[in-house]
């Protein structure tokens, strides 16, 4: 475990900037996460699932299965791959390995026309799995990067915040650059918007919607270079990958036996196997819920994914305040707390009104004459989806510093290995209790409740973390 830190320690490194090295690290991740912002949640999945199956319902249930396959394959590797890492000593190899694997899959999702004559849905589902078994590998190896990207205790309270802050600021982006450049054109007469979509993209090809999959691929290329020109590697360790492969499983083995002996951090991995559940559960359904809920279509949508990703970038902007003023145990508890309070008060925001707190008639005046978000319960919701957006965004990179400190020294790869496997090995568990509750009361407030009965069980075990190894 690392020492106590002291105030004069903290006084001292307060004014250090970050380094080089850190901001690399950090930027790749503001090129990876618009995969998710514009493939798996916004964009092209839903495209996937409308228009190329057909059927949004066989398209989701489709999709979740497929979803769920690679979810198990990562949750049985990811681990190994984290310890093979501490015996590899060099991280950005590996790195440099799925980068170039990563990419090219991304960019060749164009070709999944609506008809199947490019990719079938099959082979569309099957590259997904791969990557998002990628996805997860990378983030295996960048999170065990990151004790030695950093330099400074800056770049230590700093750079998680930083990378999650920077993801959700280039999806915001990549999103707004997609709704002004090819889904409003056609649609709106406005100045600023073309007339048709750029770069003469088809509409009856769905061209405007697979044009996510290009834009990914380049933005993840923008993310990576920085990293491995200026990111600080681990020392090298002159041991083969299947040599370390074999170690680390072994290292790993030994790592859960003993786990006994880190206790806090056992402690710490159950928490988060609920709330992560519980986080992703949120990011997958919060679509759904806000179109169902509040009736609103494409236009709307599009323009709640871009206000959404902006409020979480400031949740990774929090993060690293409150992780430097609080330390990551509370930031963590804080976090959490402000998800389930915002959760909560959305309970009860529908067209009509906030229960208990206001109605609003059918035929109300709209407060202004905008083409979205034109009624106070529309505003409400915003309101209180971003309040939740900023905490589930912070739980992240909070939860990464946490686990940062309390690993002990040469041993982060196979933490961090664990700490995905904590969120992976029950990925079903969120989807389950949302799907099993919504059907049960006929109500999809009712998988709100679940997520947030999932985090507060989650906020109960990380309360038993003690800080340093010293109980709170």
């Amino acid at each position: 475990m690392k020492p106590i830190e002291t105030s004069a320690i903290r006084e001292a490194e307060r004014g250090a900037k970050m380094s080089r090295s850190a901001l690399a690290w950090s930027w790749y991740q503001g090129g990876r996460d618009p995969y998710i912002t514009l493939i798996s949640i916004y964009i092209f999945m839903p495209y996937v699932a409308t228009v190329m199956i057909g059927n949004a319902v066989k398209g989701q249930a489709m999709i979740a299965g497929f979803s769920l396959l690679g979810g198990v394959i990562a949750a049985l590797t990811a681990p190994f791959l984290g310890a093979a890492a501490d015996r590899m000593g060099r991280r950005l190899p590996p790195l440099k390995i799925m980068s170039l694997l990563f990419a090219p899959l991304v960019a060749v999702l164009w070709f999944a026309r609506p008809d199947g004559s490019g990719l079938s849905v099959t082979a569309v589902l099957g590259i997904t799995v791969l990557l998002s078994l990628l996805f997860t590998y990378s983030e295996v190896m960048h999170n065990a990067l990151m004790p030695f990207a950093a330099q400074n205790r800056a770049d230590d309270g700093s750079m998680s915040g930083l990378a999650l802050a920077l993801g959700n600021v280039v999806s915001v982006g990549a999103l707004v650059f997609v709704l002004w450049a090819f889904a409003l054109p056609g649609k709106v007469q406005w100045s600023l918007v073309p007339a048709a979509p750029l770069f003469g993209l088809d509409v009856a090809l769905s061209e405007p919607s697979r044009v996510a999959a290009p834009i990914a691929a380049a933005l993840f290329a923008f993310g990576v270079i920085p990293m491995f020109l200026f990111c600080r590697d681990a020392p090298p360790s002159n041991v083969g990958f299947w040599r370390a492969l074999k170690d680390g499983a072994r290292d790993l083995k030994v790592l859960v036996k003993s786990v006994r002996q880190h206790r806090d951090v056992a402690v710490f991995l159950g928490a988060r196997m609920l709330y992560s559940d519980a986080q992703i559960a949120l990011i997958l359904f919060s679509g759904i819920y806000a179109a169902g809920v509040m009736h609103w279509g494409v236009l709307q949508m599009t323009a709640f994914g871009v206000l959404m990703s902006f409020f979480a970038a400031l949740g990774g902007l929090l993060a690293s305040v409150l992780d430097r003023v609080l330390g990551p145990k509370r930031a963590v508890q804080l976090e959490i707390i402000g998800t389930i309070i915002g959760l909560v008060t959305l309970l009860g925001v529908s067209p009509a009104g906030m229960k208990y707190v206001f109605t609003t008639q059918a035929n109300a005046a709209p407060l202004w004459n905008g083409p979205v978000f034109t009624t106070l319960p529309e505003l409400v919701f915003l309101g209180l989806g971003g309040i939740v957006a900023v905490f589930n965004t912070a739980i992240f990179a909070s939860s990464r510093t946490f686990i940062m400190r309390m690993m002990p020294a040469g041993q982060s790869g196979a933490f961090f290995g664990l700490y995905a496997l904590s969120a992976t090995a029950t990925v079903w568990l969120g989807p389950l209790v949302v799907k099993t509750t919504v059907s049960t009361f006929q109500s999809q407030q009712a998988g709100n409740v679940a997520i947030a009965i999932l985090m507060f069980i989650g906020l109960l075990l990380v309360s038993l973390v003690r800080d340093n190894g010293q109980r709170q």
